[in-house]
């Protein structure tokens, strides 16, 4: 049985000067990319799979990230499908008196490919804490958001989604 916390990848950087805007703070792409990478490293623990991102559903930069700061990156597969995962991310970022706040979060998507690039089953992940378990339920809604908008699945047979808009049939 594979667990979320089997997944997870922590990975802590300091932000220097090379990788601020004019006004000292972390380049929005340079978290980007951070999260890329601790997210490709959690989807691969997982999988055991070659991974490759396929998209950025969701990325919130609620505090900018200053010059100087310990940053640090936690990255969870929040629930695996046939051939695709999405991981989870909550970036930190430490106070001065030693705590650490929340500064950002993304979901990402990654799918798991063979040495050709052709899209390979895998493992399906159980979630084992509340919060674990209130990401893979909503991943599965957000999946089906995202396969309606791209035109792949008929919006009637989003059935997390009409669940959630839609009361239940007496």
């Amino acid at each position: 049985m594979k667990t979320p916390s089997l997944s997870l990848t922590v990975m802590t950087d300091l932000v220097l000067p090379s990788e601020t805007n004019p006004i000292n703070n972390l380049f929005g792409g340079e978290l980007l990319a951070r999260m890329d990478r601790a997210g490709c490293i959690a989807a691969r623990r997982h999988s055991g799979q070659i991974v490759v991102t396929t998209s950025v559903n969701h990325v919130a930069f609620n505090k900018a990230i200053p010059l100087g700061s310990i940053v640090t990156i936690e990255a969870k597969v929040s629930r695996a499908f046939r051939t695709s995962m999405e991981v989870y991310l909550d970036v930190w970022i430490n106070t001065d008196g030693g705590g650490k706040i929340k500064a950002n979060e993304a979901i990402y998507t990654f799918v798991a490919v063979d040495k050709n690039g052709r899209p390979t089953p895998i493992s399906e992940i159980t979630p084992e804490s509340k919060e674990e378990i209130e990401r893979y339920k909503g991943a599965l809604r957000r999946r089906q958001l995202s396969l309606v908008l791209a035109g792949k699945l008929n919006a009637q047979d989003a059935t997390e989604l009409k669940a959630l808009f839609l009361p239940e049939p007496q």
